[in-house]
């Protein structure tokens, strides 16, 4: 297990150094984005229109976040992580085509995805669920906020962080996926206590 600090944009080459287990805190700007986000930015792609953002090398938040306005600025008061299962259907497209490095969510991601994250070059970042004041905490400032009209959760907020994390290293750009390596070894075990119990 190693720690980096990583600083957006992040390099494609920089994430495939990272391996499952690894610890990484991210400085720069990081944006939210859920399902109904990922699927207008890949409806922008198709129609060849362009982001409001680019993307590229940045990191994307799986979060819908409590935000206050006071005198025309935004504060984030709460960012807790969304469970990421709700965006496998987008995410590898959504890295291919808007070469985000690291995605950050809680709950890991499936095998579409950990095949995404490999060829494209990208990693799954880990964020403790129930943290979310923890979150904002490292949040230093709201940039913007676009497609507000979806909502406030599935806005596209666009913030300035400054060492957000712990995150773990979920997922890595070698094929390894740390909820199925978890999942093999409870299944592995189990059955072994089921031998002992004769069942």
């Amino acid at each position: 297990m190693a720690v980096y600090k990583l600083k957006t944009p992040i390099s494609e080459e920089d994430v495939r150094k990272l391996k499952v287990n690894d610890v990484i805190y991210i400085t720069g700007t990081m944006v939210t984005a859920r399902d109904s986000a990922h699927k207008r930015a890949l409806e922008f792609f198709k129609e060849e229109k362009p982001l409001p953002i680019d993307l590229q090398g940045l990191a994307v938040f799986h979060c819908g976040p409590i935000v206050r306005k006071e005198d025309e600025k935004w504060t984030v008061i709460a960012a807790g992580p969304t469970t990421s299962t709700r965006m496998d259907i987008f995410e590898d497209e959504f890295i291919k085509a808007f070469k985000v490095r690291v995605v950050i969510g809680k709950g890991g991601m499936g095998k579409r995805t950990t095949e995404g994250m490999k060829k494209y070059g990208a990693v799954y970042g880990a964020f403790t669920g129930g943290a979310a004041v923890l979150a904002a905490k490292a949040i230093k400032n709201v940039e913007g906020v676009e497609w507000f009209d979806l909502g406030m959760p599935e806005a596209l907020w666009i913030l300035d962080v400054e060492e957000f994390g712990p995150l773990i290293v979920a997922i890595d750009t070698h094929g390894n996926n740390l909820f199925e390596n978890v999942q093999k070894e409870v299944e592995g075990n189990k059955q072994k206590i089921y031998e002992r119990l004769g069942v």
